[in-house]
C-alpha cells in the first residue's frame, strides 16, 4: 500500500503495463535462493520469497513478498475507472477478460513449463490428478495462481453486477469492509487455535510461532500437530459467522461517519 501511493504518481497507462509485466515474468526469479545473497538474504525473503528470518532475537515472517503482489494492487487500481464504465459495457469487458484470463491458466498449466515454481503431475486417481493441475504457488503468487483467481472473479464480478444485493447480504456486507475483516480475523483464528490447542495438547506455547509450513523448526511442535480438514473448514464457517455481525456494524459506521480514520478500515 505504501509501494501504491507513490506509483498512482505514475501514468495510469504506463502503470498498467509495467504491472502486468511483473505479474507475467516475475517466475522467472523463481530459481533466485535467499541464500545468495549471504547477509542480505532478508531483503529477497521481503521482496521475492516467503520465510521467516531473524533480527537479532525477533523473527520476521515475510507471509507478503512485495512482487507481485505490487503490481497485483497496481493493476486493481489500474483497473477501477472500468467500474464507472455504463454497466453493460463494463459487465462484457469483465465477461471477456475473465475468460480469457481462464483459459490462459488451462492453457499454461496444461504446457507445464512456465508461470508456477511447481510443476504438476499425474497422481494416482483422476482426482488427485486435477488438484495437482490445480496446486499452484499462492506465496509469493505465482502468474498461474493469479491467473486462476483473478479470471473466474472477474466473471464472478459481472454476474453480481447484474443482481441487486441486499445491505444484509453477506456479500455487500464483507466486501464493504475487506481490511477489517482481515485484520480482525486474524486475531479471533490466533485465539481459537490456542483454545483447541489447549484442548488437545494441554498446551498453546509453540502457537506463538509461525506454523511448520511456514519456516518454524517442526521439532518445536507436537508430533501430531494439525487437524482434519473438516476442522479446518468448520472453523473457517464459524469464523465467518462469528463476524458477520461486527462487520454488519461496523459497515454501518463507515456509512454514518466520516471520520478520517475511517477510510483506512
Amino acid at each position: 500500500m505504501v509501494v501504491l501511493a507513490a506509483l498512482v504518481h505514475l501514468p495510469t497507462r504506463l502503470l498498467a503495463v509495467l504491472s502486468i509485466v511483473v505479474i507475467a515474468a516475475h517466475n522467472f526469479l523463481d530459481p533466485v535462493r535467499a541464500e545468495k545473497f549471504g547477509s542480505a538474504a532478508w531483503l529477497w525473503d521481503i521482496v521475492h520469497q516467503q520465510a521467516v528470518f531473524r533480527f537479532h532475537s525477533i523473527s520476521f515472517l515475510t507471509a507478503y513478498p512485495l512482487v507481485p503482489w505490487v503490481a497485483v494492487m497496481a493493476a486493481g487500481y489500474c483497473f477501477g475507472p472500468v467500474f464507472l464504465w455504463e454497466p453493460a459495457r463494463r459487465q462484457r469487458l469483465l465477461v471477456r477478460l475473465g475468460l480469457c484470463l481462464s483459459l490462459a491458466f488451462v492453457v499454461l498449466r496444461a504446457l507445464n513449463i512456465y508461470g508456477d515454481p511447481f510443476r504438476w503431475s499425474a497422481q494416482h486417481s483422476t482426482l488427485f490428478t486435477v488438484l495437482s493441475f490445480l496446486n499452484c504457488s499462492k506465496y509469493p503468487p505465482s502468474l498461474l495462481f493469479l491467473l486462476m483467481t483473478l479470471g473466474p472473479a472477474l466473471v464472478a464480478m459481472a454476474w453480481l453486477d447484474r443482481k441487486q444485493l441486499s445491505a444484509a447480504n453477506p456479500v455487500i456486507v464483507f466486501g464493504r469492509v475487506p481490511f477489517f475483516f482481515f485484520a480482525v480475523h486474524l486475531a479471533l483464528i490466533h485465539v481459537l487455535a490456542i483454545l483447541l490447542g489447549l484442548i488437545r495438547y494441554g498446551k498453546t506455547s509453540f502457537l506463538l510461532l509461525p506454523a511448520p509450513s511456514m519456516g518454524s523448526m517442526r521439532n518445536l511442535f507436537p508430533p501430531d500437530y494439525g487437524y482434519s480438514l473438516w476442522v479446518v473448514y468448520a472453523v473457517w464457517i464459524a469464523v465467518i459467522v462469528m463476524l458477520y455481525p461486527l462487520c454488519r456494524w461496523f459497515a454501518g459506521l463507515k456509512q454514518r461517519r466520516r471520520d478520517w480514520w475511517l477510510s483506512y478500515l
